[in-house]
């Protein structure tokens, strides 16, 4: 969930472009949170962006938070950050701090599915969504669907699936229609385009 170097044995966590490169981040403490490597996430964001104009961000399984954050970075106006890891909450907090994209996050310890629940109930809709659960976990169409079920999603948003490579999610569920799947190593990046309607 978020670029790694290593730094005399430690692990070093960066903003990796735009108003926050460079900016150090922390890693969340102890071993449960899984590393996005540099190559991943600067693939990412090139096949994503690489740059936004504006719009808002869904980080759901945050970690460091480090993908909301880049996608603030990189000109997202607005980033909400949900995990249900104390530790995890309290990394994503210092980091928004550290990268100064804090007065444009909103970070919440929750269960992911609650989460979205009450994202529902305040009618918020998002353009860009990240998914990046542990890897036990194959059930990522299930948020995205729930999400499209109540009005999550914007029209043409995009959503970031990481998971395992020897996992395969459809090429097709609901209005979502996977754009590119890249694999990297062990790792694999599905994305998707959502249109509220899809083409018969």
């Amino acid at each position: 969930m978020f670029c790694v170097t290593r730094k005399r044995g430690r692990r070093h966590v960066r903003v990796i472009s735009g108003s926050a490169k460079g900016r150090a981040l922390k890693a969340v403490p102890g071993t449960g949170t899984r590393p996005t490597t540099d190559k991943v996430k600067e693939a990412l964001f090139s096949m994503i962006g690489p740059y936004f104009d504006g719009g808002e961000a869904l980080d759901l399984f945050a970690g460091t938070g480090g993908l909301g954050i880049e996608a603030l970075s990189r000109g997202m106006a607005r980033a909400v950050f949900v995990d249900s890891d104390r530790k995890a909450v309290e990394t994503v907090r210092a980091n928004a701090a550290a990268a100064k994209v804090e007065g444009r996050a909103e970070i919440y310890r929750n269960d992911a599915m609650l989460a979205l629940k009450a994202l529902a109930k305040r009618e918020r809709a998002f353009d860009l969504v990240f998914l990046d659960p542990p890897y036990r976990m194959k059930d990522a169409p299930e948020y995205l669907l729930y999400m499209e079920a109540n009005e999550l999603l914007r029209d043409g948003a995009t959503a970031v699936v990481e998971h395992e490579a020897s996992h395969a999610y459809p090429d097709a569920f609901g209005r979502f229609a996977l754009r590119r799947r890249a694999d990297y190593g062990e790792t694999a990046v599905s994305i998707y385009n959502y249109a509220k309607e899809r083409d018969a």
